[in-house]
């Protein structure tokens, strides 16, 4: 490059000239002013000088480790427009390369194995250590063994030698007994050959040295045998003796086990255990799961003790820390949980309105309650939690639920219409879950009403009025009017704080699962009671076979809440599935100890049933192989809450009789879906959907398969449907009806219908078209049909009681004179359930 001015040189470099002339005087360069000229040599002078001001101590290395190129170029194109004309773009492309130095890459790949290489030799420590130590652990094990094998070795040797040192001792008493007797007999016999003259005679010894093998290996030893018989006298006290009597063990019977299984814990051969069974009917194998109940009857067969077990450890443990969290917290005083019962249409739902000051029955299908409802209701005269039951004959279990769950029932009697079937179920339920009675005699505004009767009733049913000198607080009340609300709010109050009902407010919860039901966008959704301890969002939630973090909590109105006590109702999202009405619900802290007690819950589940299906007892085949002929009428039920499905399932298959069977293939909650119609078409089945619809899926399939879909609202509705169908099914009963008697007078012979009977009609009449029966002596000796009747020589169709006929009796000539025609006539009725 050749000398250019100062001015030149800060255009190129791109700072300003005060600026250079500011660095060239630090760097030493001698200027006197921007129009001086600059050498390549102060140049370099310059540039070194401010490499060393930047902090690079080398001035020397003056290549970069990275550099970055940036490249522009510019070209047109030409772009059509319309009508013929066109365009000119400019397109600019800019391209940025960097590149960097090899030394810099070299040098960050070898920091790099370098740390590998590091990481594998610490592996290799770690390992050879682990290897190490697990060899000395073999070794000492091995020492521990050896030493263990040495002492038993010793322990035998000395049993051993006792016992030979037993046998010797006994060998050598007998031999010295037998020494005397044979002297004793030998000086008599020589006493008695002196007396006789004769020679005595040499009797040998008898040697009774006994020889026992030593060593292990002289036990192992076989002998051949020998080919004389060779008498042995043994010792009883050394001699193995058999059994006298059977071994009787006790066996713990888990809920299910296989055939195997229960063969080795009794120490017999499985075709022993399968014998035993094909006895009672069951063909099985030798990997059957069998159920708790069958193997009791099996043990007890083979003679041994049964000891049934319940697979709960993990269910205990999960129980008992539960337990263990919250003794130390005091118990306070909680809302009472009241249920209303009684019989369908008596008012229960009306009357919960008049306390909540809503209108839930006017919403509610055909008027009455399917569900369970459950309410948190802030009174004038204190909180308290009701739940609304059914009163619907189908909704026993949900009935004995409510009395389960509950700390005071109010059953509600209608005083127009009295006790009824469900009022008195109400009864029985109350006194088995032992649980109070408020009784409300209910609709006292209208004019039929007789209360009194009510209570009269209800003494029947050992439910005695308090004003009568009994003990169950009896309230007229009527939902419409308000009067006796009051009265029956202070009845509960009372009876709640006689009971003193306290529960544990902090702490995890548990309670019982009350409803449950799958809705689209939600997904389960559980209703819960809670018994102790405060349900909180995101709680691992177990019930039943699910399990959950609780993603959501609802009121019963349906707002969201953070946060549940002691006796409030909420419903819960987030669960794994649908739990089963009834179900027990508690929080876990440990979601995977949930996991794994709801998977077993659902394994236990699914081995019971398939013991049960599979324990196929001869008496079942035979019943099937009758039962062959028979009609029957499948059903796959879905309905949109667990209760109502258990509900309907039980409610239609009680209507099977003898001659047709009712079967639910299937039941769920939730939507119909493309499966269930498929597994209906395929069992030939007709689906009942309860307050669900089916999907746009299954609503394809239904077209395809022609499968009959049912939709109800009302639970008695669709049970009067399926009585119908069965109904339909039923042989129609045949009934006789006895037209007339003719009594025969005469014979008459005729070439054409051969014998024909001259005969009188003594009641009713004989019609041509109606089967008849001969009788003689009041017997039935034949029946059939008449070939001809006559009045005269003209054929006729009837003749009345009084008139005179000939009849003749086809393909029977055997009517005597005194012989009884009779003429009837079968009807078909059809039945009804």
């Amino acid at each position: 490059m050749s000398d250019v001015t100062i001015t030149e040189f800060a255009e190129v470099l791109k700072v300003p000239v005060d600026r250079l002339l500011v660095q060239l005087d630090e760097a030493g360069i001698d200027v006197s002013g921007a129009g001086d000229t600059i050498t390549d040599d102060a140049k370099l002078e310059l540039l070194t000088h401010l490499r060393r001001s930047h902090g690079r101590k080398d001035p020397a290395a003056t290549a970069p480790r990275k550099i970055t190129l940036n490249r522009k170029s510019q070209s047109e194109i030409r772009l059509g427009g319309g009508q013929g004309r066109s365009r000119t773009v400019s397109v600019e492309i800019r391209r940025k390369r960097t590149y960097v130095k090899r030394d810099v890459l070299e040098e960050r790949a070898r920091q790099q194995q370098e740390e590998l290489d590091s990481q594998r030799e610490a592996e290799t420590e770690r390992l050879k250590a682990e290897q190490e130590a697990a060899e000395e652990q073999k070794r000492r094990a091995e020492t521990e063994a050896s030493e263990a094998e040495v002492r038993q070795q010793a322990e035998e040797e000395t049993q051993r030698q006792a016992v030979e040192e037993e046998a010797r001792r006994q060998a050598e008493e007998h031999r010295r007994l037998d020494e005397v007797a044979v002297k004793e007999r030998v000086e008599q016999e020589e006493q008695k050959q002196a007396e006789q003259g004769r020679k005595p005679v040499e009797i040998p010894t008898v040697d009774h040295t006994l020889h026992v093998a030593k060593g292990a290996s002289a036990r192992r030893r076989k002998r051949r045998p020998r080919r004389r018989p060779v008498q042995v006298s043994v010792d009883s006290q050394h001699g193995f003796e058999r059994p006298t009597e059977p071994v009787v063990r006790e066996i713990e019977i888990s809920e299910t086990t296989t055939v195997t299984d229960l063969a080795q814990r009794m120490a017999i051969k499985s075709s022993e255990v399968i014998k035993v069974l094909m006895n009672m009917g069951m063909m099985v194998t030798i990997n059957q799961v069998i159920d708790q109940d069958t193997a009791v009857l099996i043990v007890e067969e083979l003679g041994h003790t049964a000891l049934p077990q319940l697979e709960t450890g993990l269910e205990d443990q999960l129980l008992q820390s539960i337990e263990e969290a919250a003794t130390d917290v005091d118990a306070s005083s909680r809302s009472p949980v009241v249920t209303v019962m009684g019989h369908v249409d008596h008012g229960k739902t009306s009357l919960l309105d008049y306390i909540r000051q809503t209108r839930v029955a006017a919403g509610e299908a055909g008027g009455i309650t399917q569900h369970i409802g459950a309410y948190h209701v802030t009174t004038k005269k204190g909180t308290v939690t009701f739940l609304d039951t059914p009163g619907h004959a189908a909704f026993t279990a949900m009935r004995a639920r409510g009395a389960q769950a509950t700390d005071i029932v109010i059953l509600v009697v209608a005083a127009d219409d009295g006790v009824m079937p469900q009022t008195v179920e109400a009864i029985e339920h109350a006194k088995a879950a032992h649980v109070p009675l408020v009784v409300a005699v209910n609709k006292i505004d209208l004019e039929d009403s007789e209360p009194d009767r009510v209570r009269n009733e209800l003494t029947q049913h050992e439910v005695v009025p308090e004003d009568w000198g009994g003990e169950t607080l009896v309230v007229n009340v009527s939902a419409k009017t308000g009067d006796g609300i009051d009265d029956l709010l202070d009845a509960v109050l009372l009876q709640a704080e006689v009971l003193d009902l306290k529960a544990v407010a902090s702490g995890p919860a548990a309670g019982v699962v009350l409803e449950a039901s799958l809705e689209r966008g939600r997904g389960a959704v559980a209703t819960v009671l809670v018994n102790r301890g405060t349900l909180k969002l995101g709680d691992t939630l177990l019930a039943g076979q699910e399990f959950g973090r609780i993603r959501a909590m609802f009121d019963e109105t349906g707002a969201p809440v953070d946060s549940a006590g002691p006796s409030i109702p909420v419903a819960v999202l987030g669960l794994s599935g649908t739990p089963m009405a009834g179900d027990d619900m508690l929080v876990v802290a440990d979601e995977r100890k949930a996991r794994e007690v709801a998977r077993f819950r659902q394994g236990k589940e699914r081995d019971v049933k398939l013991a049960q299906q599979q324990s196929a007892k001869l008496d079942d085949v035979f019943s099937q192989m009758s039962e062959k002929g028979a009609a029957s009428v499948q059903l796959l039920v879905k309905a949109d809450v667990q209760g109502s499905s258990e509900a309907l399932r039980d409610a239609v298959e009680n209507i099977s009789t003898d001659e047709v069977k009712v079967t639910v293939i299937s039941r769920g909650v939730g939507a119909i879906t493309e499966s269930d119609i498929q597994l209906a078409a395929a069992s030939k089945a007709s689906v009942i959907g309860f307050n669900v619809r089916a999907d746009s899926a299954a609503r394809e399939a239904i077209t395809e398969t022609g499968v009959d879909v049912r939709y109800y609202s009302i639970v008695y509705e669709a049970i009067d449907d399926v009585k119908a169908a069965v109904t339909g099914l039923l042989a129609p009963e045949i009934r006789e009806q006895i037209l007339g008697l003719a009594e025969v007078q005469e014979i008459f012979r005729s070439p054409k219908f051969g014998n024909i009977a001259g005969c009188i009609v003594s009641d009713g009449y004989v019609r041509s078209a109606k089967p008849i029966r001969v009788l003689r002596d009041s017997v039935v000796i034949y029946e059939g049909e008449l070939e001809s009747l006559r009045r005269f020589k003209d054929d006729v169709s009837e003749v009345r009681a009084g008139t005179e006929c000939g009849i003749g009796v086809k393909n029977y000539n055997d009517v005597k004179v005194g012989d009884q025609i009779e003429c009837y006539e079968r009807t078909e009725i059809a039945r009804s359930l």
